[in-house]
Order: C-alpha cells, then sequence, then structure tokens
C-alpha cells in the first residue's frame, strides 16, 4: 500500500462547518453534509445520559472529531475509489470510523468498542444515517483477534484510543491483514513511544513505522499520524488474553 489522499485545505482559524470538509478533496453530497450534522446531533443528546465525549459545542464536534477522525485518510491510500476494509479499534463514539465512512461510503466499516453502552449508540447512527457495510461489534480486540472471523482481515485498522504506540499495535496489527496498515491517530511528541515500540512492530509483523504530520492549517495540536505496515503474520500467541497488553506492553 503506498500513497495516500492528499490534502489540499484551507480554512478560516475555526472549522465551523461541514461545507469546510471539501477543502480535503472530498466533494460532499447534501446527503452526507445531512448525515454529519445528524451524527452531531444524536452524539449531543445521548451524551445528555451517557459519557461518549466531554466536546458537546457544535464546531468542536466538527474539529475535534470530524476533521481530526477525517485526517486517518492522508494514509489511506485511494479510499474514494477502493472497496477497503477498515476496523475501529476502540471505537467510542465512531471515531474515526464513522466519519471516514460518510465521507468515503465505499468503505466496509467494522466499530469495535468493549462497552455495551458506547456500541448501542453506534448501532443507533448507523441505522439512522443508513450506512451500508458497517459492523458494530461489542467486544475486546484482543478477543476478537483470535477469531477466524476478524484475525488478519482488514486493509486498514485505524484507532484513536488513548494508549502507548506499543499496546495499540498489539491492538491492531493482529486484525490486520499481511500488507495491510495500522493507523493511530496521535498527537504530541511520538519520538520516544515510537522507539519503545520497536520490538512490537517486529514482534507483531510489522514494518516501516513512520508519523505522518497534520499541518497545522489542517488542524492544530501537533497531531500526527503513526502508520505501521504489516509485512507477514502475526504469531499466533498474539493478541495476548484481555488485559495482559496494557499490564505488560511488549
Amino acid at each position: 500500500m503506498q500513497g495516500g489522499i492528499i490534502l489540499c485545505y484551507t480554512m478560516d482559524e475555526q472549522f465551523t462547518t461541514l461545507k469546510d470538509m471539501t477543502g480535503f478533496g472530498i466533494s460532499l453530497s447534501p446527503t452526507q453534509i445531512g448525515q454529519f450534522e445528524t451524527y452531531a446531533r444524536e452524539l449531543v443528546d445521548w451524551n445528555k445520559r451517557i459519557n461518549l465525549t466531554s466536546i458537546t459545542e457544535q464546531s468542536l464536534i466538527y474539529k475535534l472529531h470530524f476533521l481530526d477522525s477525517m485526517t486517518a485518510c492522508m494514509a489511506i491510500p485511494n479510499a474514494s475509489k477502493m472497496h477497503v476494509s477498515v476496523c475501529d479499534v476502540g471505537s467510542g463514539a465512531g471515531f474515526p470510523g464513522l466519519p471516514l465512512k460518510i465521507a468515503f461510503p465505499k468503505i466496509r466499516l467494522t466499530l469495535v468498542d468493549s462497552i455495551s453502552k458506547r456500541t448501542d449508540f453506534l448501532k443507533q447512527i448507523v441505522s439512522l444515517l443508513d450506512l451500508d457495510e458497517v459492523t458494530v461489534v461489542n467486544d475486546r480486540s484482543e478477543s476478537i483477534a483470535q477469531s477466524d472471523s476478524f484475525r488478519e482481515r482488514f486493509d486498514v485498522v485505524v484507532s484513536r484510543a488513548v494508549a502507548q504506540t506499543r499496546i495499540l499495535l498489539e491492538y491492531t496489527l493482529p486484525l490486520c491483514s499481511v500488507n495491510g496498515r495500522a493507523i493511530l491517530l496521535k498527537k504530541g511528541d511520538m519520538v520516544r513511544e515510537m522507539s519503545e515500540a520497536s520490538v512490537a512492530v517486529g514482534e507483531l509483523g510489522g514494518k516501516n513505522m513512520r508519523t505522518v504530520d497534520i499541518p497545522r492549517e489542517i488542524l492544530d495540536g501537533d497531531r500526527k499520524l503513526i502508520v505501521v505496515d504489516k509485512c507477514t503474520k502475526t504469531p499466533s500467541k498474539y493478541p495476548r488474553r484481555s488485559g495482559i497488553p496494557a499490564k505488560r506492553p511488549l
């Protein structure tokens, strides 16, 4: 997998309207704009009952959730043209997977989260937005990655979960097909994390770990993607049983 979507994004200081998404080189239809608006509205409504996000102002939802999620497409080759299979690990309220699916309807998407209240929300959103080829899984990534139905089945595995890179790689790389790719949405200085993750990359069948910096004119906050290519099958002992990757990182 090489290349990616080039973002040519010019924006005011604050990302306030969905029409600005066209700066990604993406032409959003009225239907897609409506889907984003419904998503934002439902997120705020559900958040009154369950804890999905601390961000509830509409303009910030667009910027810090929708736009931030869309940056992952910088490392997904031909997302707008190919029927790429994508798995979002630790999806929470659907980020980054659902914004990518709305913008790139051909994606086959699987959303994974271990908390049932969150997956209830995800199922409701998928239904309301009338999205096809979306599967919501209420389980841990360590468990599904040992299942034949999910192990090494995805072209791209994304995660915006808050965890160290070496932990996230044990959650994501076993789900990647050989020649697939793990994309982790991060921010801040990643030099130490990437150094600590070097052993995990090789152990899990990965190679060519690198960062893709998100230009500040697209989104501030020193955001970046950590991208790892999957070159060989992950040994069957990985991922280890639930909880172990976080307690004893590779």
